[in-house]
């Protein structure tokens, strides 16, 4: 297998592709035979590194996690030549030591969504992946260097708890998902991980504490204006974060050696002949490479 030119995407809030730097920058629709996409997607240079940049709400924030089309955002993603994604959300912790303000790359997800489609694949053409190790430690590693390099509170390694919103924990479900060891909560990053493992992209998310969830004897006192204070700081430095991570990606010379770029290498169940040629179709560009042998 030849390994792609990296191509990096970043799918985060609307102020992350503000970057100083970003030159040749337009935006373009990419149409997927899943739906649409969140929004158009930015393409632009970062010191000669191609970056595409996806709003995962959309511009203005119009989305919510429900209404997120998951399938059509990484098929386009896909379809636009990104080989390792970025994920930049907002989660709140889950642990008295992730405190407002800390960035936590996560190894970790646990998926309590339920309403959301979950896989490219289905009646017509079966494909089951591993999701053991649902993150790329290459870009993970890339990552913990570029908060370490430009001095933001980082932690390594933490599970995510995805819940399907939108709103937010009861105290008990709180509880109880503090119980399971999970660091941080959120309701974005299902079923994107699982997604890019189809797509075989290289994916990781930075999870960026805005609050500690409702679990936390201080809770009842943190302000709108206290947590916009700490979107607001969060957001300068995923900007700062991704201009760092950017070029420590662009070397890769060979296909990824975490296997996120074969994730579909045995994954297909269904016979040839069996197959749904319409679904066939549908998955040409994230199972392209499996289906045309």
């Amino acid at each position: 297998m030849n390994a792609a030119k990296p191509v990096v995407g970043i799918i985060g809030g609307s102020g992350v592709y503000e970057i100083d730097g970003l030159t040749d920058t337009r935006w373009e629709r990419v149409t997927s035979p899943f739906g649409e996409p969140s929004d158009q997607l930015l393409f632009g240079k970062l010191d000669g590194q191609q970056l595409v940049f996806l709003p995962r709400h959309g511009r203005g924030h119009r989305l919510s996690p429900t209404g997120i089309n998951f399938r059509a955002n990484i098929d386009a993603m896909k379809r636009a030549g990104v080989t390792e994604i970025i994920s930049v959300s907002a989660v709140g912790s889950l642990r008295e030591d992730l405190a407002p303000g800390t960035f936590v790359i996560v190894d970790q997800f646990i998926d309590r969504t339920f309403a959301r489609e979950k896989s490219f694949f289905g009646n017509g053409l079966v494909a089951h992946v591993s999701m053991a190790h649902p993150v790329c430690q290459r870009v993970g590693d890339a990552l913990e260097a570029a908060a370490r390099e430009i001095g933001h509170a980082c932690v390594r390694g933490g599970t995510y708890m995805v819940m399907e919103g939108p709103q937010f924990s009861s105290l008990a479900e709180s509880r109880l998902y503090r119980s399971w060891g999970c660091a941080v909560i959120g309701m974005t990053n299902m079923p994107e991980a699982k997604l890019a493992r189809e797509a075989e992209l290289c994916y990781a998310t930075v999870a960026m504490v805005t609050d500690y969830d409702c679990w936390h004897p201080d809770h009842d006192h943190v302000t709108v204006e206290a947590v916009i204070k700490v979107l607001l700081a969060n957001a300068d430095s995923a900007r700062a974060l991704v201009k760092r991570t950017a070029p420590k990606l662009v070397g890769r010379q060979e296909p990824c050696k975490h296997g996120c770029q074969t994730a579909l290498e045995h994954a297909l169940i269904t016979a040839p002949p069996a197959r749904d040629p319409a679904m066939v179709r549908k998955v040409e560009a994230v199972a392209g490479r499996v289906l045309s042998r």
